[in-house]
Formats: structure tokens, sequence, C-alpha cells
């Protein structure tokens, strides 16, 4: 629906004059700005939608690797005497375990929340207890399931598990399984990695990925699709099937975006 131009000024507000600056100069039209920003936010939702499933088949190709290869259960909190992660790792495992607990917690009735109590506050629950404090506290006493935990950490964890802290301990070891082409070293995952955390990052944040920045994107989502757990790339394994049309349909859209884009420096 075309904008309606008494509307500019109000829309201008509301998406700040800063973020549509740059919109604006290139076409001498506010009006102009904010529908060409409403096109690079749906160019980003369409790339995240990718990124999403990548992220996942990723992450889930890992957690299944390490867990064979630790070969006990709740790997993730205690992990073999022979292994122990770094400290941001460590830490952000405690967050995606609190956050996975957080969840269950507030899907819980408040029946069942009380029914915690006995558990967190043995010797009775101490007087005048701030409400946050008491659903901490119970909180501890929740079990959440791996799976969950998993679900809770962030690209960043994963990231770094393909960087040169973790080279000798879990790339040499099991790692370098999920991706079985022996031609790839760890360091060309972790580039194509840091492709897609960059622009994960920027896409969160509701800013434009375009240009440079989609174009090695674009290799990186289909580096890790054709190449995830195969032994050569693969452009019909099963993950780049799944993604093949919204890839094509995604560049179409983006060569239209930066066709408008180039008109106005004409």
């Amino acid at each position: 629906m075309p904008i309606n131009p008494q509307h500019v000024p109000v829309l201008t507000s509301l998406l700040s004059a800063e973020r549509l600056g740059n919109l604006t100069t290139l076409t001498g039209s506010a009006e102009a700005a904010i529908e060409l920003h409403q096109e690079t936010l749906k160019l980003g939702a369409s790339l995240m939608h990718i990124t999403a499933t990548v992220e996942i088949a990723l992450r889930n190709t890992v957690a299944e690797n390490l867990s064979r290869y630790f070969g006990v259960a709740n790997w993730l909190q205690h992990p073999p005497a022979a292994f122990s992660w770094k400290d941001p790792e460590r830490n952000n495992i405690a967050k995606a375990v609190d956050s996975a607990k957080r969840a269950e917690y507030s899907k819980l009735s408040q029946a069942d929340k009380a029914a915690l109590d006995a558990r967190a506050f043995p010797n009775g629950q101490p007087a005048n207890i701030r409400h946050l404090h008491r659903a901490k506290a119970r909180r501890q006493h929740l079990v959440v399931t791996e799976g969950k935990v998993i679900a809770e950490l962030t690209l960043h964890f994963w990231k770094r598990l393909y960087g040169p802290e973790y080279d000798q301990s879990l790339w040499r070891t099991t790692l370098k399984r999920t991706f079985p082409d022996k031609t790839l070293s760890r360091a060309a995952v972790a580039a194509q990695l840091e492709h897609i955390y960059q622009s994960r990052n920027r896409l969160a944040h509701h800013e434009p990925v375009l240009h440079r920045r989609f174009s090695d994107t674009m290799k990186a989502l289909e580096f890790f699709s054709r190449r995830l757990g195969t032994p050569r790339p693969d452009p019909q394994s099963p993950l780049a099937t799944l993604l093949k049309d919204e890839i094509e349909a995604l560049r179409v859209k983006e060569a239209q975006l930066r066709a408008q884009l180039d008109a106005y420096r004409i």
C-alpha cells in the first residue's frame, strides 16, 4: 500500500531520521526512504529465516557429535574429566540452563510453583522474602532437558567451538567429522561461521545486510547447506535441497532491491 504523504513526518519520527538518513540522502525523498527501508526489512526477514534453518542444523549436528564423543549424560554441564570448557563457554552454558529453567518455570501453574517451596526452603520460607528471590530459589530445583539447554545456547557458543581455542581438544578429536570433507580446515569453517554470525547480529538489530555482506552471507549459508555432514560439496544434500528455492528467491529479491538503490545513484 502506498505511503500516505501526510504520514511521512510521523513515520520519519517513529523510524528515526538518523536510521533513514542514508536512504533519504540517496533518494532525496523521505517517502522513498521509508519505502526502501521497509524493503530492506523484508529482505532481512527472509535472510534470517534461512540463517535460522542453518543455525538449527549446525547446532544439532554439533550437539549430536559431542554427545557421542563425550559419551556421558549431561555432557554440557558435566563433560568428562579429561575435557574442560573455556570460561566463556562455561558461562554461556550456565546462562542457557538458567534461561531454560526460566522458560519452564513460566509455564507452571501457581500451585506447581508453590509445590517447589518444600525443596527450595526445607526449613521453611524466610519471612519477607522478595518475589524474585523466591522464584530464583524455586527454579534451582527444576530439571530441564539437554535439548532445551541446547536450544538456549547462542550461535556465538557454537561458533567458538570451531575457533583456535578448541583446535586440539575438539576439532582434531571429533568436530572435523561434522565436515568430513578432508580438504576443509577448521579455519575455513570458522571463517564462514563468522560471516553468518556478523550478519545475524545485524539482522537481530534490524540493520540492513546488503552488498558485500549479503554476498558473503549467502556464500556462507550455501557453504553449510552443501557441506555439513557431506564428504564433498553437494548441492543436492537434504539441507541444500530444503533451502534451494528460498535461497534462489532471496537472491532475486536482493537483486531487485539493489537495482532500486542503484537507480538513484545514476
